[in-house]
């Protein structure tokens, strides 16, 4: 056999490729590890641990958050299913409210035409349907004149609870906290409607317990049943003009608010999935802006 230096040559190259891939391989093989969840190769980011508090502690912080907003202008997409609006699958909404009790929400097709028009002032609301050539006017304890149409709106104004702080404790309700894993829920207590002495549950409200968001609410029937369920994410930071969100961080004080709502009513099968694209607060709304009762 001959000997030929070009041949020991080429063996040599092809080794160093092979060790230089393999050198490759076993770098890209760390970086995968070091990117997965609670890999400690590069001693991978702790969680908060989870946040002490009471029952009056979370009471006063939802009358807290009730008390920062004064006013909100907020502009949402909405995805329903289940018929719970007679109005289509997919709207653009608009929401203006201002404290105490004067809210306008407003649905549009994805063209810009007007699906329905809701004001709450006060003691009195009124609901306009262009499409189906209906308006109804009266007072919350008299949405019997809406028909059909008095749960899908009671369910809507439930659903932006969470953005235009309604969920605050009312005077004459008691609560009651218990641990539920990484949560804490808050029940609330209100009076029986049959018997005013024996108070019953009418809201559950649970709070991650890193950062005591809110995270997830039920509303109750006098009967005990839950009437519908709502879950709070995307939680950012909102401000007057326009500020640009930003993500929400556990001990952020700013004014947060939930960017993604999701209802389910539980005495049907409709849902209501809502995303805001715009929130501003404490902007001041025109007379205009909030409709005509």
């Amino acid at each position: 056999m001959s000997y030929s230096p070009n041949g020991r040559q080429n063996k040599e190259k092809g080794k160093g490729a092979v060790g230089l891939f393999n050198a490759l391989a076993r770098c890209l093989f760390s970086c995968a590890l070091a990117l997965l969840p609670g890999c400690a190769l590069f001693g991978g980011e702790e969680r908060p641990p989870l946040r002490q508090a009471t029952a009056e502690q979370l009471t006063a912080m939802l009358q807290e958050q009730a008390d920062a907003v004064q006013t909100i202008k907020g502009l949402f997409s909405a995805k329903i299913t289940g018929g719970i609006l007679p109005i289509g699958q997919r709207i653009q909404g608009t929401v203006h409210y201002r404290r105490p009790g004067a809210i306008r929400l407003r649905g549009f097709t994805s063209v810009g035409s007007e699906l329905f028009e809701f004001v709450q002032a006060d003691d009195q609301f009124t609901l306009r349907l262009p499409t189906m050539g209906r308006e109804v006017s009266g007072r919350p304890s008299q949405t019997e004149r809406m028909g059909n149409l008095a749960r899908p709106f009671q369910l809507s104004v439930w659903a932006m609870s969470g953005v235009i702080g309604a969920q605050a404790v009312g005077a004459g309700e008691q609560v009651r906290l218990s641990e539920d894993g990484d949560r804490y829920r808050l029940d609330v207590l209100t009076n029986s409607p049959a018997d005013g002495s024996v108070p019953i549950v009418s809201r559950r409200i649970w709070f991650e317990r890193r950062n005591l968001l809110v995270v997830e609410e039920e509303r109750l029937a006098p009967s005990g049943e839950v009437e519908a369920s709502m879950q709070f994410e995307d939680y950012r930071v909102i401000g007057p003009d326009g500020e640009a969100p930003m993500p929400a961080q556990a001990t952020d004080k700013r004014l947060l608010r939930p960017f993604k709502i999701f209802m389910k009513d539980r005495q049907g099968s409709g849902t209501l999935q809502v995303t805001f694209v715009e929130l501003i607060s404490n902007e001041p709304i025109k007379p205009s802006e909030l409709g005509h009762v």
